[in-house]
């Protein structure tokens, strides 16, 4: 892997890759915990916007057909922590892709009529995971389980705000972050002209550095339980708790957890829910270690009366932990051994790491995940639950 800073304070990664394609991927580190009270939603709504047209090409069909038309892959995601837009193309067609790219990020016309166009968009994705109680249930368990935090605040934003945004609001928002020095882009493929490709086309303004709040998430000291209820027949449950960022040693020994109780249908809360009992049809973990907050959570589709029988056994299992036998422990690290090594097979998901572990310190670190995980003992194990399982937020989306 090489890195190169360029004098604008771009930063750039390279991965070698052997093969017909190339993966480049464009991070900002923007993403809704950045949003003030007046902005939510703003992240997000720009990512939309910057698809919707520049000088060169004026409509969001020319855009995406640049890159359709030759067959790749066009896409972007924003998150708690981070804006990302990545082209998977033939290598043949790197100077397409990042051109493409360049242009998007450097000249977004931000016309009236589309962000206008684009409120509405936005207010219907909203809508979307307001009506789905599986996108649903993940905002809910975060803004029940953080209190200063703003990863208690969605991503997809609030309607009464973005319906509110002005062009001159969105201009101040993008100029303020999509600066090159808040810019990492990682290329992964068999391109060697790459540093004079990405100096020539993202000949960025040096700016100023971005200075960015930072938050002190209170230890939990008691356990919080919140209920809405819908026109709905199942009941989502999700049992969360507070943890530790990427960066904190812990976050690995919190994945070797997740591998025991939430692997597939081997997982222990599958095996003891679902196949043993048949109390539900999906169940499982999720570990999440975010450059600057982190939380462990178990999430059950269930019958509205089986609740509090669910929640019990699923306090059970996590109990269970600080008892763990050492072929449990070894069985959760081959898994996570494979399952990480099999996932960065694929091009842009080596992308999306390597942007990833900059962010939280060094990308070379994506390299080392595996012996780290390797390291966690059964002492490891015990002393985290001990740790951050003591006080959960236990959210439940009633059904009929």
């Amino acid at each position: 892997m090489k890195k190169e800073v360029f004098g604008n304070g771009l930063t750039v990664l390279y991965k070698h890759k052997p093969g017909n394609s190339v993966v480049v991927e464009v991070m900002i580190k923007v993403g809704s915990n950045c949003e003030n009270n007046k902005e939510r939603g703003m992240s997000h709504f720009i990512e939309h916007m910057l698809f919707e047209g520049t000088e060169k090409r004026p409509t969001n069909w020319l855009i995406s057909n640049e890159i359709e038309k030759i067959g790749g892959e066009f896409n972007a995601y924003t998150s708690n922590e981070r804006t990302c837009f990545y082209a998977k193309v033939q290598k043949k067609h790197f100077n397409i892709a990042v051109d493409v790219l360049a242009d998007i990020i450097k000249n977004p016309s931000f016309k009236e009529e589309y962000i206008k166009k684009e409120k509405n968009i936005v207010s219907k994705e909203i809508d979307l995971v307001n009506d789905e109680p599986r996108y649903y249930q993940w905002d809910f368990l975060q803004r029940t389980l953080f209190s200063k935090h703003p990863a208690k605040y969605p991503i997809s934003g609030e309607k009464k705000v973005i319906q509110k945004i002005t062009r001159k609001e969105v201009l101040k928002y993008f100029n303020k972050y999509y600066v090159p020095s808040n810019i990492i882009i990682s290329i992964v493929g068999d391109v060697k002209s790459w540093k004079k490709t990405i100096s020539e086309n993202f000949s960025l303004d040096k700016n100023g550095k971005v200075r960015k709040s930072k938050f002190v998430e209170p230890i939990a000291k008691f356990n919080v339980e919140k209920r809405e209820k819908k026109k709905i027949v199942n009941t989502y449950s999700v049992l969360g708790f507070k943890t530790v960022n990427r960066g904190h040693k812990d976050s690995y020994v919190l994945d070797v957890i997740n591998g025991v109780l939430g692997r597939g249908q081997s997982g222990r809360m599958f095996t003891e829910i679902r196949a043993k009992k048949g109390l539900a049809y999906e169940v499982g973990t999720q570990s999440i270690s975010e450059p600057t907050y982190g939380y462990f959570a178990i999430y059950a589709t269930i019958d509205k009366k089986n609740v509090s029988l669910v929640k019990k056994m699923i306090l059970e299992e996590l109990e269970k932990l600080k008892t763990l036998k050492q072929k449990d422990l070894h069985d959760s690290k081959t898994y996570i051994e494979g399952d990480y090594l099999l996932e960065i097979e694929d091009g842009q998901k080596v992308a999306d790491q390597m942007l990833f572990w900059e962010q939280v310190k060094n990308a070379k670190l994506m390299d080392s995940y595996v012996r780290e995980i390797k390291k966690v003992t059964l002492k490891d194990v015990s002393r985290v639950v001990n740790k951050y399982f003591k006080y959960h937020s236990f959210v439940v989306i009633e059904g009929k």
